[in-house]
């Protein structure tokens, strides 16, 4: 969740060093730190909140060096403070160090390892790190580093400086992502390769318990053990590196409006045949006997939409889990499971664990991510990538629409392979999924304008219900989540036939309750909904296709979205929504691309 960057380079790395916390800020904003060695010595400078307030401590305490490292931190142990805040320092000063993840450890470690230390400067799980550097350091800090590694559990990307070694960057990872890279005048680590600036088209990876030691002229690589190794780079995909915004506000609204393109970029390989599923037809006719599609958020909603999918073509139990429930739910997985794992950036915490357990009973795991070389994507058995290009936003738009093709196209893949459907069903499937990229730009056209003004009576009021049934109510978990990450008002989703057992005494006059109605094949009922929550003076809006306009037409506020099959219609059915939740958020004046208390890529559990 937090973002690190660090640089050991020609002439003064700080004005890179603060340019690259912008481009990482998405992962954590609570507060914000560099730290560079000059004359022998470490000087941080740290602010608590967003990057600009770095930016304003530097202007009145400037640091210049050709070293540096730099923090933006979620708050996981100590709330945001100036001392919370990275970078940290060892007690004799030899140390410095930023850090990605959470040591699990950390408390016992000081009970037991670290029990004569009494100088605790934070109450961060990070510290702990920076005094084992310093108990095991005898002047070599690769052997301090890999003895310490030994002592940590639970997940980290550390950047480290040492007083002995001025123009040197230590680095380690294990579960969080970190890259190192040669540029024109230096070396960089980064949590993220758009944070390092110029044009890069290869990197290096670093791997779990590795050890990276980088100077301006080089970068070397050491096991686990401290050991000398070679190692490969990877190559950069361009989308990777762009921050742009497209000329947009904010690059959520830039998001929604690349939809139509992230869904075609992903669907085009995958309808001509292109899967990398690492098993065969075989296994999907006589080997498979059930799926489970394990994710968290907006990537569990995808898994809602697939669970009816898989089950309608596929004719095979399938179940969607939340992955922090799954781990420790003791599931009953099998050779004859395939587990589904779905994350945008590929390095979920929650998703990340819950794969391995997957792996270790036997089932075969499948993922479905954003971003090449990704932690869940290197150790599943087969990848299928959206390809929806970067992004930066919170709340996701682009990426849940990607997956949603996904899930689509592999449903479509697997009921053919069992015979569930016949090959006329199939290509009247791949016919619309083949249009479905212009039907999502045609319901962005058409609900930009009506979103626009119903957020103006959304962004006064204090609660919003959304209903629907079955991929109406997989719709309506996103469309409530999206509203309510954003926009900070109380938002939640019901299934439409639940409303009589409960959720109805929640409706006032006034109450926004949005039906989605785009299921053609339970638009009736939901409509005898929607009039129920009517007669109790609910302000109705209806989303629903336009063969069942008509249908809707007493609804307070209708949007219609363009028709396609049933089974596909989570895709229209989320852009109102997307829509909706942006501008009512935008009039509440709420910092749309990083809502509070949230960051992009959730790294810990």
């Amino acid at each position: 969740m937090c973002g690190i960057i660090g640089k050991a380079g020609v002439g003064n790395v700080t004005p890179e060093l603060l340019e690259g916390l912008g481009k990482l800020e998405y992962r954590g904003y609570d507060s914000a730190g560099i730290a560079v060695l000059r004359n022998g010595r470490p000087e941080r400078v740290r602010a608590v909140g967003k990057i600009a307030n770095l930016r304003d401590a530097l202007d009145k305490t400037p640091l210049e060096a050709c070293v540096g490292v730099g923090h933006t931190r979620w708050a996981t142990h100590g709330a945001p403070s100036e001392a919370n805040a990275h970078p940290h320092n060892s007690p004799d000063g030899k140390f410095t160090l930023v850090h990605n993840g959470i040591i699990e450890n950390a408390d016992a470690l000081k009970r037991t390892v670290l029990a004569d230390d009494k100088e605790w400067e934070s109450e961060t799980d990070t510290e702990v790190v920076a005094h084992l550097l310093q108990k095991f350091y005898t002047g070599d800090v690769v052997k301090a580093l890999a003895e310490t590694q030994k002592h940590l559990k639970g997940s980290y990307a550390l950047g480290i400086l040492c007083a002995d070694y001025p123009d040197t960057i230590f680095a380690a990872a294990l579960g969080s992502p970190l890259i190192a890279a040669s540029v024109e005048d230096g070396s960089c680590i980064a949590s993220d390769v758009g944070a390092i600036g110029g044009t890069l088209s290869e990197v290096y990876k670093i791997e779990n318990r590795e050890i990276c030691m980088l100077t301006r002229d080089e970068i070397r690589f050491y096991t686990p053990d401290g050991e000398p190794c070679e190692k490969a780079t990877v190559t950069v995909v361009p989308d990777a590196l762009s921050m742009d915004k497209g000329g947009y506000e904010h690059y959520m609204l830039y998001e929604i409006m690349q939809q139509s393109s992230a869904v075609r970029k992903t669907l085009e390989p995958l309808l001509a045949g292109d899967f990398d599923l690492g098993f065969d037809d075989a296994f999907v006719r006589d080997g498979l006997k059930e799926i489970r599609v394990v994710a968290c958020g907006s990537a569990y909603h995808t898994g809602l939409a697939a669970q009816l999918l898989f089950e309608r073509f596929c004719r095979v139990p399938c179940r969607a889990e939340i992955a922090s429930e799954f781990r420790y739910a003791d599931p009953v997985v099998d050779e004859g499971t395939l587990t589904v794992f779905v994350s945008q950036s590929g390095e979920t915490a929650d998703t990340l664990a819950a794969l391995r357990l997957a792996k270790e009973r036997g089932a075969k795991v499948l993922s479905i991510v954003n971003v090449r070389g990704s932690a869940i994507a290197s150790e599943s058995d087969a990848v299928v990538y959206t390809n929806a290009g970067r992004e930066i936003a919170v709340a996701t738009t682009k990426a849940y629409s990607a997956q949603l093709a996904v899930f689509y196209a592999l449903a479509v893949r697997f009921a053919a392979a069992r015979g569930t459907i016949d090959e006329a069903r199939r290509a009247e499937l791949t016919h619309e999924l083949a249009a479905l990229p212009d039907k999502i730009q045609e319901a962005i056209d058409r609900a930009e304008a009506p979103a626009r003004k119903l957020a103006e009576t959304m962004a006064a009021t204090q609660d919003i219900f959304f209903i629907g049934r079955r991929l109406d109510f997989a719709a309506s978990m996103e469309a409530s989540l999206k509203m309510k990450e954003i926009s900070y008002i109380n938002s939640q989703a019901y299934a439409a036939g639940e409303l009589k057992h409960g959720t109805i005494s929640l409706v006032e006059q006034g109450t926004p309750v949005v039906s989605i109605a785009m299921d053609g094949g339970m638009s009736d009922k939901t409509h005898s909904n929607m009039s129920e929550v009517r007669a109790r003076g609910a302000l109705t809006v209806a989303v629903t296709g336009d063969k069942n306009a008509d249908a809707f037409a007493d609804a307070d506020v209708l949007l219609t979205m363009p028709d396609t099959d049933e089974w596909f219609t989570c895709s229209l059915a989320v852009i109102p929504m997307q829509l909706l939740s942006y501008y009512t958020a935008k009039n509440r004046g709420c910092d749309i691309d990083k809502p509070k208390n949230l960051a992009k890529s959730v790294t810990v559990e």
